[in-house]
């Protein structure tokens, strides 16, 4: 994991991905009721060392006890995405 002050290289740059979780929980005072939370940020797949210490974090001082947790990434580095074109036009 990257700490502040560290220069990333491009390595961290592949293993780092947006991730997006999205949280249910049950209410404290309505226990058979769902809310849902979202929670987004960079992270490492596929141990997500953030997103363990946000539920632990969660767990321990939170009310609403968890019901489901649904986690989806994406690369931010990815290969070239652009296909080139198989005719030149000239313009005057």
């Amino acid at each position: 994991m990257l700490t502040s002050g560290t220069v990333p290289s491009v390595n961290d740059l592949y293993r780092y991905r947006l991730t997006t979780a999205e949280i249910l929980y049950r209410l404290p005072d309505y226990p058979k009721l769902l809310q849902s939370y979202l929670w987004q940020e960079m992270d490492v797949a596929p141990d997500f060392p953030r997103l363990t210490k946000f539920l632990d974090y969660w767990e321990r001082n939170l009310d609403g006890r968890l019901h489901t947790v649904r986690i989806a990434n994406a690369e931010l580095v990815r290969p070239q995405e652009i296909a080139y074109a198989a005719h030149d036009f000239g313009y005057h």
